[in-house]
C-alpha cells in the first residue's frame, strides 16, 4: 500500500509568483485595497488564488489587524460537569460576538497555571476566562502582563482585580442545608475535595460552619462537620460516613457534598456499604447534572445556572475587549434547590 503526499499549501509568494507580482500586491488584494491596483493586475492575482486554490491564514490576518478574536479558557477539570456545563455557556457568547474559545485543561494541577497562561498567549489570545485552582496567584498575573483582560469564573486570585463572576456560595449552601435541617436532618457532614488555597471550596466550608453555628440556638440537637475527600482515598470515605451514622444515633444523618465529583464518591462509597439515599443518609449535592435523577431515589441538588455564568463571564471579557473600562465588577449569582427522594427520609 503506497500512502499519498498531500500537496504543500499554497503560499503568498506562490501566488506572487504565478501572477507575475510582489508579494506586497498580492497582501494589496488579499485586504481589499483593489482600488490601488489596475484591473489587469487585480485580474491576474484573482486568478493565480483560483488556480492555485490559495487561502489567507485566519491567524495570519488576524495579527495583522491586532486581534486574534480568540479567548482562552483554562478550566481546572474538564471531567467536572461544571466546568463543561461553563464552557458552553462562554462558547455559545463568544460564537455570537464573533470569537472562537480556545480550551486548556489544567486536570486539577495548579503547577500548569503558568503553562496554560503562556501557552494561550503564543497563541495570540485576546483575553482569558479563568475557572483555574486560584493557587498560583502568578498566573492570573502573567496574564494580566500580558495586557490581556481576564475575567475569573468560580474561583478568585487573591490580590487580583479584575471581573469576577460566580455562584453565590453562601447562599447556596445555606439553602442546602437549611432543606436537610427542615426534613429533619440533625447530624450533618460537608464534603469537599481538598479545601486549601480554592476560593469556593473555602466559601463553601466558611458557609456550612457559619449555619451550623447559627442554627443551634434553634435547633439543639443539630451538629455538623465537614471532611475533604481525595480521588486516593476511598476507604476513607466509608470509614466518615460510618461515623456519621454512628454518631447521628436515632436522629438523621445527611449530607450536604460540595460538588458533582464529590457526589459521585459519595454514591459510590454508598453503594460499598450497601446503603441507600434518603433511608440511610440523605443527601444534597451541588451541580445539577444530567444523571442526578437515575441514582438511587433521585439526588437532591443545588442547581447552578452554569449556562448564564458562562455567558455573564465571556460578555464581560468581550465588552472590555470592545474598550470598556469599569471598575473590577463581581457578579454572584443565585443557585436552584431541585428536591428529590435522597432528602426524604423513608425513600429508597
Amino acid at each position: 500500500m503506497t500512502l499519498q503526499q498531500t500537496a504543500p499549501r499554497a503560499t503568498i509568494a506562490d501566488v506572487a509568483r504565478e501572477a507575475g507580482v510582489s508579494k506586497a500586491t498580492v497582501s494589496r488584494f488579499l485586504n481589499h485595497r483593489e482600488k490601488l491596483l489596475t484591473k489587469d493586475i487585480a485580474l491576474r492575482v484573482e486568478v493565480a488564488i483560483a488556480a492555485l486554490s490559495y487561502s489567507p491564514s485566519p491567524m495570519a490576518q488576524a495579527l495583522k489587524r491586532g486581534r486574534s478574536r480568540l479567548i482562552g479558557l483554562v478550566v481546572a477539570d474538564v471531567t467536572n460537569p461544571f466546568s463543561v456545563a461553563v464552557l458552553r455557556g462562554a462558547e455559545k457568547a463568544c460564537q455570537e460576538a464573533g470569537y472562537l474559545l480556545m480550551l486548556f485543561n489544567l486536570g486539577n494541577d495548579s503547577r500548569r497555571e503558568s503553562e496554560a497562561i503562556s501557552a494561550l498567549s503564543a497563541y495570540q489570545v485576546d483575553g482569558f476566562i479563568l475557572n483555574t485552582l486560584g493557587r498560583d496567584a502568578k498566573a492570573a498575573v502573567q496574564a494580566a502582563l500580558h495586557g490581556k483582560p481576564v475575567v475569573l469564573v468560580d474561583r478568585r486570585h487573591r490580590g487580583m482585580q479584575a471581573d469576577f463572576v460566580s455562584l453565590d456560595n453562601a447562599g447556596a449552601v445555606r439553602l442546602a442545608a437549611n432543606h436537610l435541617v427542615e426534613g429533619g436532618y440533625r447530624e450533618l457532614l460537608f464534603i469537599s475535595e481538598p479545601i486549601k488555597n480554592v476560593s469556593s471550596r473555602e466559601e463553601r466550608e466558611a458557609a456550612f460552619r457559619s449555619f451550623i453555628s447559627d442554627s443551634v440556638s434553634n435547633v439543639a440537637d443539630l451538629q455538623g462537620r465537614t471532611f475533604e475527600s481525595t480521588a486516593e482515598d476511598p476507604q476513607a470515605l466509608d470509614d466518615v460516613l460510618r461515623e456519621l451514622r454512628q454518631r447521628a444515633g436515632k436522629r438523621l444523618a445527611g449530607v450536604v457534598s460540595s460538588n458533582a465529583v464529590v457526589t459521585l464518591r459519595v454514591a459510590a462509597a454508598m453503594a460499598r456499604l450497601g446503603w441507600q439515599f434518603g433511608s440511610d443518609v440523605g443527601l444534597v449535592g451541588f451541580d445539577d447534572t444530567e444523571w442526578s435523577p437515575y441514582i438511587g431515589p433521585g439526588l437532591s441538588t443545588i442547581e447552578q445556572p452554569t449556562d448564564e455564568l458562562g455567558r455573564i463571564a465571556a460578555g464581560c471579557l468581550i465588552e472590555r475587549l470592545k474598550g470598556a473600562a469599569p471598575p473590577p465588577r463581581q457578579i454572584l449569582l443565585s443557585g436552584r434547590l431541585v428536591p428529590r427522594g435522597s432528602s426524604v427520609h423513608g425513600v429508597t
